[in-house]
């Protein structure tokens, strides 16, 4: 009875989290709150998870429920592999456009053709 209302009370948490983060993420709110509602159901009504699992082919309901724990979790981990990947991409190319703008120019002696050069180049990236 104790444990049911622990993982109850973290699951209510979840809904929570998905409550309020409504606005930045529709789609992962919702997919939360659905995951944190069925967790919640069957904690309370463990037989229910145990009939849906023999409906599937699966002996027992905990199995069914850490299968799909271990699927949720490839599928996040994929999700936040690709975001940081992405990231990285993003900051290589800032990186590289840095370089560029502060490198100095190989035909200006005294670098004056150099800062106007790079005036200009500012100019024209703040006119796009």
């Amino acid at each position: 009875m104790i444990a049911q209302f622990v993982l109850s009370s973290l699951l209510a948490a979840f809904l929570l989290y998905a409550w309020t983060e409504y606005r930045r993420a529709p789609l992962v709110a919702v997919l939360t709150v659905f995951a944190a509602t069925a967790g919640i159901y069957f904690v309370w009504v463990p037989e229910h998870s145990t009939q849906l699992a023999e409906l599937v082919g699966i002996g027992r309901g905990v199995d069914l429920i850490l299968y799909i724990w271990v699927c949720i979790s490839l599928i996040v981990l994929l999700n936040l592999h690709l975001k940081l990947r992405t990231q990285m991409e993003l900051i290589t190319t800032l990186a590289r456009k840095a370089a560029i703008a502060d490198a100095p120019s190989a035909h200006s002696a005294d670098g004056r053709a150099d800062q106007a050069s790079r005036r200009l180049h500012l100019s024209s990236r703040r006119r796009a």
